[in-house]
């Protein structure tokens, strides 16, 4: 794949789709994990403890900056400077503390520090103070990683089969349907997952990350989901303090509406880590876990990259090595693009465009007809 939204393999391997975008390859890859990492050099997977926190104090120092200024300033100014200043505020802030979700992230997989109780009480403090419950999302990311493109068993962004779309979906698929739809995913789709499971994997029951006796969890990790919900709670009440000492207005301008933007990211972030006309998804007749994991793509979001620490346009090396520091993700994907080739998946489509034509091409999965040596390999299709 090349930059613009070019997904390119052999013409001999795979038929052109959707314009200039080709899929990528569905054989199984001529090379292996342990060959992979051999093109990595060693450091790449060396944690530093005091590395990982450096990053962590640069997006606190940022954050202090934006609330000093928004709070001291800000009520000062004419209201037609407010109305321009106030924007401004929520998305440089939510736009780092989207970054300082990445971090929590990171600790979640075993990837800030060599010591597992430091990743875990960082990722508790910074996830909760986002109203993440950190266990039970990282348990959950766990088995999304484990199972990336399985149809059956993805824990997230599982795409429909046709004989599952709903009735009212034809009424969506239209730009202002689309516009409809891209809205409610990016504000409400991540509270939504967390609590009822939205386009998540089904599950028997009311699955539900705050539910320690639900089905998503085991019962070794059902003390760490109360820990979750604990962390939670305490998040809120501390924000039930601070309405009831600054006003909510003043909550909601200084922390609710970065949290939005927080929560916008992260679902505009994954869905387009996983969904493209170009990638396929695989029953268990095809699936294995190198060939998922490779169902990814990288994408770029400019300045936006850095600010995210390299989540964005260092996918595919996240998938397969999920215990790799942020920091070193550049140079470990520069290191396996000539072993990947034409696996490797990279779109350089802009995000605001790339995400409503996903919207538009990316409705539902199923098999290409006539192909019976595929049956279990699932491409997106929009035509209802």
């Amino acid at each position: 794949m090349g930059a613009g939204g070019r997904m390119s393999v052999p013409p001999s391997q795979r038929k052109q789709e959707s314009g200039s975008m080709k899929r990528v390859p569905i054989s199984k890859p001529p090379f292996t994990l342990s060959e992979i990492k051999k093109a990595i050099p060693p450091h790449c997977f060396q944690r530093s403890l005091i590395r990982s926190f450096s990053y962590l104090v640069y997006d606190f120092i940022l954050v202090s900056i934006f609330y000093y200024v928004a709070t001291t300033y800000f009520h000062n100014l004419p209201q037609p400077l407010s109305f321009v200043a106030w924007p401004i505020y929520w998305t440089l802030q939510g736009s780092v503390l989207t970054g300082v979700w990445v971090i929590a992230h990171e600790c979640g997989h075993h990837a800030f520090s060599d010591y597992q109780w430091i990743d875990d009480t960082v990722g508790l403090i910074l996830h909760s103070s986002l109203l993440v419950p950190y266990f039970s999302w990282k348990y959950s990311h766990r088995r999304h990683h484990s199972n990336t493109g399985s149809l059956e068993r993805d824990e997230v962004f599982v795409p429909k089969k046709r004989s599952s779309i709903r009735w009212w979906a034809k009424y969506l698929n239209n730009p202002p349907g689309r516009f409809v739809t891209v809205t409610i995913q990016l504000t409400l789709g991540w509270p939504l997952y967390l609590a009822f499971n939205v386009a998540g994997r089904p599950y028997e029951g009311l699955a539900c990350h705050y539910n320690p006796y639900g089905p998503i969890y085991n019962d070794r990790e059902r003390l760490q989901i109360y820990i979750s919900d604990v962390g939670v709670l305490a998040v809120t009440y501390g924000l039930y303090r601070l309405v009831l000492a600054k006003g909510l207005a003043w909550v909601i301008c200084v922390y609710g509406v970065p949290l939005l933007i927080v929560n916008a990211f992260l679902v505009m972030i994954t869905y387009l880590q996983h969904t493209h006309p170009a990638l396929p998804h695989y029953d268990s007749s095809e699936w294995d876990w190198l060939r998922g994991a490779l169902a990814t793509v990288d994408r770029d979001y400019g300045i936006l990259n850095k600010v995210f620490h390299n989540i964005t346009d260092t996918h595919v090396a996240h998938h397969l090595f999920s215990t790799m520091p942020h920091y070193h993700a550049m140079e470990a994907t520069k290191a396996i693009k000539p072993i990947l080739g034409e696996y490797y998946s990279f779109d350089g489509t802009p995000v605001y465009k790339a995400i409503f034509r996903e919207a538009k091409e990316c409705i539902y999965v199923e098999p290409d007809e006539g192909e019976q040596s595929s049956k279990g390999v699932f491409w997106f299709r929009n035509k209802i």
